[in-house]
């Protein structure tokens, strides 16, 4: 269904051009012009689905972010020649959703694309050219498939230019402002008389063939149209139409049955008007169906049914229980599911699969969630041009014999850019995580609650990053800054690393946080300097065969300090005091500039304490490949440390791999993560108040309590703590989405929690029982255990003095945490005196022989041999 005009507004201010944006949703689609990735997807989010935006990006610098407004559910992008040559270089975009502005000049270029595109011929045009037409066929543009576009030039739009664009089958981009509803256009555009000047008239009457069909397109009459009913349509909101009888034929103005208008529209050839409507009472016909062809069948006869049933379902009646009963729902789309994929036959599968549908749909209507509502949601889906591998989650490919990567084979995820967004939920809504008690649990649902909040595939993060260290790797400082440009807009950034010793005017701070740096700093300093080692290990293994061990520092380390929704010098102390105390030759810190270009003066400072040589001024991927092979103004690192989003673990993977390199890393890293132990001795506002320490980091965080034979009455007390306590931060959104995954396992005794902590291996253990310490020999897998009751994680955060950079995503069962040992390296050395060679020669020569290494044997006993001629 396409109208004849494309409605131009001006994003920031979408009301102001005298059409709402409802009135402009009638003609089904509106263009904007936007500067950056965040205005359009702000602006699609808002409106989708109102309206089918058209989006022009020519002030949009990176292919990247094209694709990217694109994904987010552009309908379309306008674009120049240049950017969709580089486009068509870069990013593989179909080329119908792609519509390039062509002036004469342009022409010859956009031929030789089109030809060396070879199938990609489906793109659009747009052009202020007098006849667009004859640029279309000269371009072998077919207007009617693929869409040719009329700008107007300064004032040029009047209604008989477009109606004369109309006429040919062009698409007129009318600016917002330029056009009215109202009867009585004055100086300004009848969109209605637009609308009909397309639309061919029966020759009879004169009047407009007009279907009219719900929001899922199933046709509910056929009516006409007049010039005069359109407007009024237009006008008023509702359907409105043309008796032959009664004239203008307000439907439902009698009955009650009205419709909301939605939009309006014509046929591929415009010969029949198509008016989408949401029909309200009984339905359209005046019979009392829903259409005048009979009444709804399928889906939307089951979502009436169900939506009356909602209102006032029968006493007793199953589908009352159903709405009154969520957990039964739960439990029968589950069941449902598996006997749809254990059914074999056409019929067994149909039979199930609307067994299925019909569950699904109740969970839906009890929501307020319709067909509609999901048919959009699919519609939004299908504009996306990145596209996810689509593997099953671990526990159902398993349960299906699927193979799938273990979770030591898999970067933990996250984009660093734009802190990640919590799901749409309501704010009334209660802050309250999952319980599971697991005396009455089964054990596959326990150890499935265990899982980590899902993440994206390992291959689609490759294959981002890949592309980004080749980059960096061949083109040095260059590629540093144009990553830092794209991804914190920090355009203004001319180098990528500020060099030591730092100006005193990047390290402006109150005297209050000096102070805290300071404290800090000693407490870290002091704790891992006690993990020196006295001396060197020197050990005689049997007489004269002495063995030794030494430390030498690692020379030169690099130290990510992660950017986005929060300010991180915490993680600059934690991993550069080690590195001072450890005796690190070459200190280089990394960390995402604000957009301004500058760096945090928390970090700078630290930077400074620490004896840092330089900062790079950019996040992601990129920071790690500039540190792990040096560009020209980045000093090359041997050692990378410092948590990131999966982009950063990514990368540290790769280039740890790559012995080009010659580079190693600290860890895998993946989001923040808790556990607290809990038991009746446990006070609900310190235990709410861990919780949430964590929660807040992002919503992929995870938080789980684990309650030791706690009741009701005791749960509720933690439950409305952390409620009460969440609503009072300002990251309560951030909060919501991390809780919204988060468990409470209710367990009998302190041995299963410990079991539980164990198998889960979390970043930050929390023990809030009885006499705490006596729990510490249970412990097996954690990142760092913070003990009793006036031990919150915090502490271990910033001042206590042990080191926050943790193993997380269970990796806590292979890594320990950062330490002064994660910037040493231990040497070994033998030391042999003649009688000592003696005394071990036998065993290393016949050694030798049993492997087959001859020269091995012979460095032994020829020295063997020189000691019996003395």
């Amino acid at each position: 269904m396409a109208s004849p005009i494309l409605i131009s507004i001006d994003p920031s201010s979408p009301t102001s051009a005298g059409l709402t944006l409802k009135q402009i949703s009638y003609f089904g689609r509106t263009l904007i012009k936007v500067s950056s990735l965040s205005q359009a997807s702000q602006f699609i989010r808002q409106n989708f689905p109102l309206l089918d935006v058209y989006v022009d990006v020519t002030d949009i610098a990176s292919a990247g972010d094209v694709v990217d407004i694109l994904n987010a559910g552009a309908a379309k992008a306008f674009l120049s020649l240049e950017q969709l040559t580089t486009l068509s270089r870069e990013q593989d975009v179909p080329s119908s959703r792609l519509v390039v502005y062509v002036s004469d000049k342009d022409v010859d270029g956009l031929q030789s694309w089109i030809s060396e595109s070879g199938e990609r011929k489906d793109i659009g045009i747009c052009t202020s050219a007098a006849n667009p037409k004859d640029l279309a066929e000269k371009l072998g543009i077919d207007p009617e498939a693929q869409g040719v576009y009329k700008s107007y030039v300064g004032g040029s739009v009047t209604e008989p230019a477009v109606k004369e664009s109309v006429a040919q089958g062009v698409i007129s981009i009318v600016p917002a402002d330029s056009l009215t509803l109202e009867r009585e256009p004055g100086n300004k555009i009848s969109a209605a008389k637009i609308l009909a000047a397309r639309a061919v008239a029966d020759q009879n009457t004169g009047l407009y063939a007009t279907s009219v069909t719900d929001e899922r397109g199933i046709c509910l009459g056929l009516v006409w149209s007049s010039d005069e009913s359109i407007a009024e349509a237009l006008r008023t909101g509702t359907g409105v139409y043309q008796s032959r009888k009664r004239g203008l034929w307000y439907k439902g103005q009698s009955s009650g049955d009205v419709q909301e208008l939605v939009r309006v529209g014509l046929d591929c050839d415009a010969d029949c008007l198509v008016f989408v409507v949401k029909q309200k009472g009984r339905g359209f016909c005046h019979l009392g169906t829903a259409t005048c062809f009979g009444a709804y069948s399928g889906l939307s006869r089951l979502q009436k049914t169900l939506q009356a049933r909602k209102e006032s379902a029968p006493a007793g009646s199953y589908t009352a229980r159903l709405f009154n009963e969520p957990k039964l729902v739960e439990a029968k789309i589950m069941e449902e599911a598996e006997e749809l994929c254990q059914a074999s036959s056409k019929e067994d599968i149909a039979s199930e699969a609307a067994d299925l549908l019909y569950f699904a749909l109740t969970r839906c209507v009890a929501a307020g969630v319709s067909l509609e509502d999901i048919e959009r949601n699919l519609d939004l889906k299908n504009l996306k041009v990145k596209r996810r591998k689509g593997d099953a989650k671990g526990p159902w490919a398993e349960k299906v014999g699927l193979t799938t990567q273990k979770p030591s084979e898999c970067t933990p995820p996250k984009k660093e850019e734009p802190a990640p967004k919590a799901p749409a939920q309501d704010k009334n809504d209660r802050i309250q995580m999952r319980r599971i008690v697991t005396a009455s649990t089964p054990e596959s649902v326990v150890k499935e609650a265990l899982q980590r909040p899902s993440q994206k595939s390992n291959e689609a993060i490759v294959d981002l990053v890949r592309p980004i260290i080749k980059d960096v790797r061949e083109n040095g400082d260059e590629a540093v800054l144009k990553y830092t440009h794209k991804f914190e807009k920090a355009t203004s950034l001319k180098s990528p690393v500020i060099h030591a010793p730092f100006p005193e005017s990047l390290m402006q701070l109150p005297p209050e946080t000096i102070k805290a740096i300071d404290v800090s700093f000693e407490n870290i300093k002091r704790f891992h300097s006690a993990q020196k080692d006295e001396k060197p290990l020197q050990v005689e293994t049997m007489p004269g065969v002495v063995c030794s061990r030494f430390a030498r520092p690692i020379e030169r380390v690099g130290l990510y300090i992660p950017g986005g929704t929060a300010v991180l010098p915490s993680t600059a102390l934690m991993l550069g005091v080690p590195a001072m105390v450890a005796g690190c030759k070459k200190i280089v810190f990394a960390s995402p500039p604000r957009a301004d270009g500058s760096i945090s003066p928390e970090i700078v400072y630290v930077a400074r304490k620490v004896g840092a040589e330089s900062i790079v001024l950019a996040g992601g991927a990129q920071a790690i490949a500039a540190m792990a092979y040096g560009t020209q103004s980045i000093s090359k690192v041997d050692k990378i440390l410092g948590p990131g989003n999966q982009f950063v673990t990514a990368a540290k993977m790769m280039v740890s791999n790559d012995t080009s390199a010659g580079v190693s890393i600290d860890m895998p890293a993946g989001p923040s993560e808790v556990l607290v132990v809990a038991d009746k001795y446990a006070n609900p506002a310190f235990v709410a108040s861990d919780l949430l320490s964590q929660a807040e980091h992002g919503v992929d965080s995870q938080v789980i309590l684990i309650a030791v034979d706690l009741d009701e009455k005791q749960l509720s007390a933690i439950e409305d703590e952390l409620h009460a306590q969440a609503n009072a931060l300002p990251r309560v959104d951030i909060v919501r989405g991390s809780i919204a995954h988060s468990v409470t396992f209710v367990v009998k005794d302190i041995n299963e929690a410990m079991a539980l902590s164990n198998e889960y291996a979390p970043e930050h253990l929390i023990l809030q029982v009885q006499d705490a310490e006596s729990v510490i020999p249970l412990v097996q897998n954690a990142g760092s255990v913070f003990i009793g009751q006036w031990t919150p994680e915090s502490v271990g955060d910033y001042s206590a003095g042990v080191n926050h950079s943790l193993p997380t995503y269970g990796y806590a069962k292979q890594y320990s945490g950062v330490n002064l040992g994660s910037f040493v390296k231990h040497i070994t050395s033998s030391n042999l005196t003649a009688e000592g060679l003696r005394n071990v020669s036998g065993a290393v020569m016949q050694l030798a022989e049993v492997e087959g290494l001859d020269a091995h044997k012979r460095a032994v006993s020829i020295r063997v041999d020189a000691m019996n001629k003395a």
